[in-house]
């Protein structure tokens, strides 16, 4: 079985499907914030972090950089992240192969993105032919939906 192979038996996965997965992959993501919160506390013998304050950014930052761990080491692995699973959903470069660490690296940079512009970035698929987000086309990935 080559690398290419699952974008013969695939189409591209429309908005509804993207979001569906998105819910799905909130939960294990807020676990792994419930933990490195946790462990942020114990390190700061259980002061809480001002609202605002340089730390409280910081901690932000770590929360982001854990979630992209969590999707990264997950597209890398297989394609899929625990909320695509169930959809069938799976992120392969543009031409159908296994996408690389940087161009998944950049995938998640641009999905902040994506998200923090109340979700223009994702609504974009609704307008662009190939149902692409704007992270899709930054990276050069595809986000497919594959056959059963």
């Amino acid at each position: 079985m080559s690398d290419a192979s699952p974008a013969l038996a695939a189409r591209p996965a429309h908005l509804g499907w993207r979001l569906l997965a998105l819910v799905y992959d909130f939960f294990p993501v807020l676990a792994l914030w419930f933990a490195t919160a946790g462990l942020m506390l114990l390190a700061r013998g259980g002061e809480t972090v001002p609202p605002g304050s340089l730390a409280a950014w910081l901690e932000f930052a770590l929360l982001w950089a854990v979630t992209g761990g969590y999707a990264l080491l997950s597209w890398q692995r297989g394609g899929q992240t625990l909320g695509m699973r169930p959809w069938r959903l799976k992120v392969l470069a543009a031409d159908g192969r296994r996408a690389t660490r940087q161009a998944l690296a950049l995938r998640y940079a641009v999905a902040t993105l994506s998200l923090a512009t109340f979700g223009l970035g994702f609504l974009w698929s609704l307008f662009e032919r190939e149902r692409r987000t704007w992270h899709d086309l930054a990276s050069g990935t595809v986000l497919v939906r594959l056959e059963r």
